[in-house]
Formats: structure tokens, C-alpha cells, sequence
């Protein structure tokens, strides 16, 4: 782990406050590994997760927060987001576990938004009771498709009743879930995407992610690449389509992927778009913390032997250069329907207004960014080229 001294010495950046810190703990097994997936997931063997092995991982995640503490001592969580792979093919008891760790070593703020990812295939009745009983207070169910074709394409383990058994388990526990679901699937055409949407609408949904089937580099879809894939005249339709059904049903486009109600929008996910700290725990976990003249990055050993082996130290950790810190600030605060203030990316990254100046004028002169000079905020024009706005500030 980097020495506090070592980061705490003068340096070329001036942040006046630290920014909201999350936790993101990280859960490496799945059930099978998705031919789109490139995220660290790992196949469990014999279709569950050992109770010996889940009890060793718990131990390292513990380890591996005591030896982040000095980083962060002192600042309270603002959300902590379980994701994985499969984090629901850990049972409840041990969720209330690493949640109880947590607790005991972290402060929280009141309030705290304490986030898992489930599966509807590894749903059992009265689980997600059990993760709400265990302090889990918002559940984002990756269900995907509602097409039993679809789902068999994308190598998901569930069915499509299953999806809608685990959604309704879902809505019965939580007052805030997310439903995950793609779009831009082999041979969808606009009037299947339209019943897909109907379906998931169906549940009333508080939260609803959608994603863009993209074909990933060192995934099964990159060298088998499905036939019928959505040209981007058709993907884009399909994304008008998306914003103009959830609309109607009172879900707000907030971000890229993300639409909601009033009041349940991922603060998690808020936190990274606005360039908040997050301290990654567990296997390939990713770290962002703030320090007041400079930013760290960390990342865990990725594989989950070796992470278990070693959780007290990080595979690799660096300070972000002061000449990428710009970019890194706008390819996430772009993301956001409102923007940020311009005050945010002065107190975020310690940088003056100048290290942007360039490519705001850009921006704003070929109509990507909003005309207030107090907003750092795309127009819907830089909505649908947002790659094209995001690169002028490379």
C-alpha cells in the first residue's frame, strides 16, 4: 500500500476539499462466464460457491480494508456497491458478514446506499428478503432480455420466467431496484426491443440500466461474432425509443445508460460520473483517492488465488499525471444528462479553469455543450456524439 507521507508531500495539484468517498467491493465468481463479458468473472466449479471459499475471500476482503484504512481514515462512505461477477451466489448470512465488516471499520454516512448485483439465475424464493434483511437497501438485477432465444445467445444461466420470478421478488423487498437490460441484440428489430421494454416497464421499475451489446476485446463474442447485429442507424432508433417509453412511465434519462424516478438514481454510480474517490476492495478492484496536492489509482491482483494470497497489497498503484487528469474528469462527467458545475472540476481535480479552456470553446461552438459558462453540460446534440465531445478534451 502507497505511505500516507509519501502522499501527503507538496505537489503540482491544488484540491481545496477531498471529494464524496464510495466503497466498491468486488465478488469474482459466476456461474458461466458470458461470451460479451469482459469484466473479472471467474466460473465457479460445480455450480456453487464453497462455504470454506466464501469464508477465505470474506477474510481477505477484510485484510485488504484494514491494510486501505490509513487512506481513508476519518472520511465517512457515501455508498458501497457490491458487484461482481455474481455477488448473490454469496448466501445472505455471508453478505451480512462483509457488510458487518464494513461497518465496523468504516464510517458511514446516514443514509448509506449499500448496493448488490443479483442474477436471476441464481434466484431462490426469499433470498433477496434475506440480502434486505442482511442491510443490502438497493438490489440491480441483470436480467438482460425477456427473450428465452435471446438470453440462450447471450449465454445467460437464467430463463425468462426466471427473470420475471426474481423481478417480482425484487419489488416485493426493495422500494429501490435496478433492472439491467440490453439492446442491439442479434436480429432485434425495433418492434422486439418495444416488447422487451413493455415487459420490463411492467414492473415499475425505479431504476433501469440499458446496454449497448458491444463486442469487447478478449471476449467469446470478439472472435465469434453473432450474425444480425443492429446497424447504428437502427441502434440509435432503438435508443429513441428507449428514452420516449421510459419517459412516459416517469423514468428520467439521467445518464448514457441510466434512467429513473425521482429520487432513485444510483448514488454510487453518480459518485464515479462526477469524479467522487472510490475505494476498490477484492480481486482486479479499482481505486481512485483523492489527496490534497495529487490523485492515486490502485488496482488489486486480479486473479482470485492470488488476490486471496496477497490482499494486503495492491498489484499496482500510480499517481494520475496532471496532464491526464482533464480527460479523465470529462469522459466520466460528460456521462450526465445535467453535467457538473464548473466548480467541481476546479475542487476534483485542483487543476485551473485554463487546463479545459481549449476544448470547452469547441465544444461550445459546434453546439455539444450548453452556452452557461457556469455548467460543464452536454446539449442533446453532445448526448448523441458524446464519444466525438468526450475526445476534444484528449
Amino acid at each position: 500500500m502507497a505511505d500516507l507521507l509519501h502522499l501527503m508531500r507538496p505537489g503540482t495539484l491544488q484540491l481545496p476539499a477531498l471529494p464524496p468517498l464510495a466503497l466498491y467491493v468486488h465478488l469474482p465468481w459466476c456461474l458461466r462466464k458470458c461470451p460479451y463479458c469482459d469484466f473479472n468473472s471467474h466460473e465457479v466449479r460445480g455450480g456453487a460457491l464453497a462455504p470454506d471459499t466464501a469464508q477465505a475471500y470474506l477474510a481477505a476482503l477484510r485484510a485488504d480494508l484494514e491494510a486501505a484504512l490509513p487512506l481513508v481514515w476519518g472520511r465517512p462512505v457515501v455508498s458501497i456497491f457490491i458487484g461482481g461477477g455474481t455477488p448473490s451466489l454469496f448466501n445472505p448470512d455471508e453478505v451480512g458478514q462483509l457488510i458487518s465488516d464494513i461497518r465496523a471499520r468504516l464510517p458511514l454516512e446516514p443514509g448509506c446506499e449499500i448496493t448488490l448485483e443479483a442474477n436471476p439465475g441464481t434466484f431462490e424464493r426469499e433470498r433477496f428478503k434475506g440480502f434486505r434483511a442482511a442491510g443490502v437497501t438497493r438490489l440491480s438485477v441483470g436480467v438482460q432480455s425477456f427473450d428465452d432465444g435471446q438470453l440462450k445467445a447471450l449465454g445467460r444461466v437464467h430463463s425468462a420466467a426466471q427473470a420475471r420470478e426474481a423481478l417480482a421478488e425484487a419489488a416485493q423487498a426493495f422500494d429501490t431496484f435496478n433492472l439491467d437490460l440490453m439492446y442491439a441484440l442479434p436480429g432485434q428489430s425495433l418492434d422486439d426491443l418495444a416488447q422487451e421494454l413493455d415487459t420490463a416497464l411492467s414492473f415499475r421499475p425505479p431504476h433501469l440500466s440499458i446496454y449497448h451489446l458491444t463486442i469487447e476485446p478478449n471476449t467469446v463474442f470478439a472472435t465469434r461474432t453473432p450474425a444480425g447485429l443492429p446497424d447504428p442507424d437502427l441502434a440509435s432508433d432503438m435508443l429513441d425509443l428507449i428514452t420516449a417509453k421510459t419517459a412516459a412511465q416517469g423514468l428520467q434519462r439521467y445518464e448514457v445508460s441510466a434512467y429513473a424516478q425521482a429520487g432513485h438514481r444510483c448514488q454510487h454510480n453518480l459518485n464515479y460520473w462526477q469524479f467522487g474517490d472510490y475505494l476498490g476492495i477484492g480481486a482486479g478492484a479499482h481505486t481512485k483517492l483523492s489527496f490534497p496536492h495529487r490523485v492515486l489509482r490502485q488496482v488489486r491482483w486480479r486473479e482470485p488465488a492470488a488476490y486471496m494470497a496477497q490482499a494486503e497489497k495492491v498489484s499496482n498503484e500510480h499517481e494520475v499525471a496532471r496532464k491526464d487528469l482533464p480527460f479523465e474528469f470529462m469522459l466520466n462527467a460528460l456521462r450526465l444528462k445535467e453535467g457538473v458545475t464548473v466548480t467541481q472540476f476546479l475542487e476534483r481535480t485542483g487543476l485551473p479553469l485554463s487546463a479545459i479552456a481549449t476544448g470547452l470553446d469547441q465544444a461550445r461552438g459546434r453546439g455539444l455543450l450548453s452556452p452557461d459558462l457556469a455548467r460543464i453540460q452536454p446539449t442533446e446534440r453532445g448526448f448523441d456524439f458524446l464519444s466525438d465531445l468526450q475526445q476534444l478534451f484528449l
